[in-house]
């Protein structure tokens, strides 16, 4: 063989079998996927629902991609003067650090894939552009 062994079999999540995970914006629905299973990436799955958006935050040294399923979504960043606009088959990339907030300014649901450079999610709340992590 001209490879090493792999470390674990394929491993399967079936829809019916995500759940919802911990620190959730109002409207913003996030689940686990495929989450603390190998080292150096994670899955998630969010639901925004209509005219909603998530705290301003940021996800430490994760670099995060997000893969746009359902809806029309928007990432805001750079203090909030950047508007980037995703539909169904966009990709957008979140570096590490990158303060930013997800937008539905929609009528319909936006769903996103997402995909973490870390075994799991790192979501840092802030309390504003530029503002410390918030408490709770």
């Amino acid at each position: 063989m001209s490879h090493p062994e792999p470390s674990q079999p394929v491993l399967l999540t079936k829809a019916s079998m995500i759940t919802q995970s911990g620190g959730q914006t109002e409207g913003m629905i996030r689940s686990n996927a495929i989450v603390d299973k190998c080292d150096g990436i994670c899955a998630t799955h969010m639901l925004a629902k209509p005219h909603t958006a998530s705290a301003i935050h940021h996800h430490g040294g994760q670099d995060t991609v997000v893969y746009a399923v359902k809806g029309r979504g928007t990432v805001v960043s750079e203090g909030g003067t950047k508007r980037v606009d995703l539909e169904p088959g966009d990709y957008a990339l979140i570096p590490a650090f990158m303060e930013h907030q997800e937008v539905n300014d929609g009528d319909e649901d936006v769903v996103w894939t997402i995909v973490r450079s870390g075994r799991i999610p790192e979501v840092v709340n802030l309390t504003g552009w530029n503002g410390e992590p918030a408490k709770g």
